[in-house]
């Protein structure tokens, strides 16, 4: 039996400045403790923290290791070291939960680490890259597998550059929209006016950037079985309403406003 899953290898940039690396470690720890609560009760996955500042991630769902990578992006702590993400999907013959991460090899671990070794020889680096795997005897989305990178990658690209174009604040609201979805809460939390938050979410994009990782999740999800949705909203809940519960931790408003 074939059993669809997702895969991800996160390096950190600048890892080795600053002296910075053994906090960097700990708090690349703390994460993989973090993905294992969000999904204990929803996704099959195994993690493994290498190398000091890097982290892989196999997960059952076409959208799982997306979904993951995405959240991490929006809640992580150092904005001088941002994470990056080569990303892979595809089908395997193993349950997940009979694999070893820490010896398991297979080619869309190849494949992830391909897209981050990418992204790692990149001076205005991405976050997230896909490598896809061929055509198999399988078929399936393989048929077409090159032309969903191309588009999927390209969306990325553009969303990137869109990312890259918000201020702090801009930043921060959009990462507090995918968390608490209601203007009426972002303006609560930061103590500004709804017409504030607005303002800051047209000028940074935050209903493009958040429709775009939706949309990519949904065409994943749409790659293989149709109850593959409800595994991802519920995974997509489950890691709001635990940033949620500790929000004060991930998105402290000390400092953080300008």
């Amino acid at each position: 039996m074939l059993n669809g899953v997702s895969v991800f290898i996160m390096d950190v940039s600048n890892s080795s400045k600053e002296n910075i690396g053994n906090e960097l470690s700990e708090y690349l720890q703390q994460l993989k403790m973090s993905i294992a609560d969000w999904t204990k009760d929803t996704v099959v996955t195994k993690i493994s923290h290498r190398a000091g500042d890097e982290l892989a991630v196999v997960c059952s769902g076409y959208a799982s290791a997306y979904t993951l990578a995405f959240y991490i992006s929006r809640i992580w702590k150092y904005a001088n070291h941002k994470p990056y993400f080569g990303l892979s999907f595809g089908n395997i013959q193993e349950n997940v939960n009979a694999i070893n991460i820490e010896t398991w090899i297979h080619p869309l671990m190849k494949h992830a680490r391909n897209a981050n070794d990418y992204l790692k020889k990149q001076q205005n680096r991405l976050l997230f890259r896909f490598e896809l795997p061929g055509l198999s005897d399988e078929q399936g989305f393989t048929v077409f597998s090159k032309q969903f990178e191309t588009l999927i990658n390209t969306s990325l690209t553009l969303k990137q550059e869109q990312i890259n174009e918000q201020t702090q604040i801009q930043s921060l609201v959009c990462s507090l929209y995918l968390i608490l979805g209601q203007q009426n809460k972002i303006s609560q939390y930061l103590d500004r006016t709804t017409a504030t938050i607005s303002n800051h979410m047209k000028k940074g994009k935050t209903q493009v950037i958040l429709n775009t990782f939706y949309d990519i999740v949904n065409v994943l999800d749409s790659l293989e079985a149709h109850d593959k949705y409800h595994l991802t909203d519920k995974l997509q809940t489950t890691i709001r309403q635990h940033v949620l519960n500790h929000l004060q931790d991930y998105f402290p408003k000390e400092g953080r406003l300008s």
